[in-house]
């Protein structure tokens, strides 16, 4: 073993290996080290029945410190009753605050179907099916599988993401990670036949490959992989843009864990996305989140923690008298039906849903934002967060719907914004952050200003074309109704004033002269075109 350096690495596994039954750490005199870091300490140093403790009890001499996210306090896997009160606690709060870790939104996916009860429609494809029982999310994936109703969700959230960012799906047993594979690859937009992976331990040596191409942040195939325990710890891909729950997460320590894989700082990645089908996101209301696991209750017989009671022994066995007992048994019996032991009888039962049902499950999608400590925030606070404050060029929402409905006093207010950080692409990232890709950009401010919930530019059109057919003419509607088509589909750019000749152009086939001959002088043209913006963004008034 090595003993000319200063700084030594190793993990326990090494160390407790060795020639015969010396292990290697049985080389070094307990004293040789100064000082041991144990890093990720809560997985098993601090356990008294560990084999790690030790090497721990052997090195005693020197100063020990344990580094950990998730430090535990359970029966006989208490961090905290080794190496004792933290010398220092740095939260995910102060990490995000401080600019070392990003930000989250989450957005809670709720479906019909999120709990099943058998109807005699829906046809039972393997296995038992247990009548008049509700089954709930722990049971899917396990005892149950439906797989409209696996596809549905993987729909769901793969017409949410960004298709090309990479992405964490957790999934309830290694099968069903490899059935979601198959479907997320079956909807996929890309042609690339990696573009979704499976790895679970499984998956052995292709898996890790298909993990070291993921963390490659130069790689972008595969983009999505889906697991189930192993990648919830251990994976430093720093450009993961969203994470997908697909089961339950019972543990407050996995939890942490998984939010923990998206939080890791990358180049223009400003927040990370939860998309959260199973109502993991109630882990944020829990005192734990960002503090320090609760003290649990001290024995009731000698009021401490962990117990210190003395145990008797247990009595040897009467048959062999040997403790513990070392008698042979008989094997049980098999099982009587399948001849098999254990017995194989029971599978998972596998619905096929009747036809027409799986066209009707609906689904509703709540976007919440969070703060570090797992309080709710609202939008504005999220991209003050991320953006910093907006500056205030409009006094009120009335102010805002003024400038707002004129080319000109529009065309100054985004370049007030542009000089003061918030240009196109900065207003474009927050029109996504609120799901308002649709919507005008007037809408992300009065949002982000005032709470306002967004419209479509598709609901904004049809507004305004019942006033216009009360104020213009039948051929000025028709050259109206053609901009808000341009409107509604590319965006509130194509009301800028330098727009009015591209779409005369566009809409007359190049022909000014007949634009005019139809609409009138080119000024009124241009009149029209600025003041029929106010029926676009009237408030509800009509103002």
């Amino acid at each position: 073993m090595p003993k000319n350096g200063s700084l030594f690495f190793t993990i326990f596994q090494t160390f407790m290996s060795g020639a015969g039954d010396t292990p290697y750490f049985g080389e070094y005199t307990p004293d040789f080290f100064d000082c041991i870091i144990i890093d990720e300490c809560h997985r098993g140093g601090a356990n008294d029945e560990s084999n790690w403790r030790s090497i721990m009890d052997y090195f005693a001499p020197a100063v020990q410190l344990g580094l950990t996210a998730t430090p535990k306090r359970k029966d006989n896997v208490d961090t905290y009753a080794y190496f004792g009160e933290p010398v220092y606690i740095y939260s995910l709060k102060d990490g995000i605050n401080d600019g070392y870790l990003t930000p989250f939104r989450v957005k809670q996916i709720s479906t019909t179907l999120d709990e099943y009860v058998y109807t005699p429609d829906d046809k039972i494809v393997e296995g038992e099916i247990e009548t008049g029982k509700r089954y709930e999310e722990p049971d899917f994936n396990k005892i149950i599988e439906i797989k409209e109703r696996e596809k549905k969700r993987v729909e769901i959230f793969m017409s949410m993401i960004e298709q090309r960012e990479k992405t964490l799906v957790f999934c309830a047993t290694q099968d069903h990670a490899l059935a979601v594979r198959d479907l997320i690859n079956q909807i996929k937009t890309s042609t690339e036949p990696n573009y979704c992976q499976r790895v679970t331990a499984n998956d052995g040596v292709l898996g890790e490959q298909h993990l070291r191409d993921f963390q490659d942040n130069e790689k972008s195939i595969p983009t999505i992989l889906t697991t189930s325990q192993k990648l919830s710890t251990g994976v430093d891909a720093r450009n993961i843009r969203n994470i997908v729950l697909m089961r339950p997460v019972n543990s407050m320590i996995e939890f942490k864990q998984i939010i923990g894989r998206g939080t890791r700082l990358y180049d223009g990645k400003d927040y990370f996305t939860i998309y959260d089908f199973v109502k993991a996101h109630h882990h944020f209301s829990d005192p734990e989140w960002d503090g320090e696991p609760i003290e649990p209750e001290p024995c009731p017989k000698c009021n401490y923690h962990p117990c210190v009671c003395v145990k008797e022994p247990p009595l040897p066995c009467p048959g062999c008298g040997e403790r513990p007992c070392v008698c042979i048994k008989d094997p049980p019996p098999p099982c009587f039906k399948c001849g098999q032991t254990p017995c194989i009888c029971k599978k998972k039962a596998k619905v096929k849903l009747a036809d027409g049902k799986e066209r009707n499950i609906q689904h509703m999608t709540v976007t919440s934002f969070w703060h570090p400590d797992g309080t709710p925030m609202s939008a504005q606070q999220f991209m003050e967060m991320l953006f910093g404050k907006l500056p205030e060029f409009f006094k009120n929402e009335e102010e805002l719907r003024a400038l707002w409905s004129r080319p000109d006093t529009r065309k100054k207010l985004l370049e007030g914004l542009s000089e003061k950080g918030f240009g196109q692409d900065q207003l474009a990232e927050m029109q996504k952050i609120i799901d308002a890709e649709k919507s005008d950009l007037f809408d992300v401010l009065a949002h982000v200003a005032y709470a306002m919930p967004p419209l479509t530019r598709e609901e904004r059109a049809g507004k305004a074309r019942t006033l216009i057919t009360q104020h213009f003419n039948n051929k000025l509607q028709l050259f109206l109704d053609f901009v808000l088509a341009h409107y509604v589909t590319i965006g509130v750019e194509e009301l800028d004033q330098a727009k009015l000749t591209p779409l005369l152009k566009l809409k007359y086939h190049n022909s000014i002269a007949d634009a005019v001959a139809d609409l009138g002088r080119p000024e009124e043209i241009g009149q029209v075109f600025a003041g029929f913006q106010q029926y676009l963004y009237q408030g509800k008034t009509g103002e």
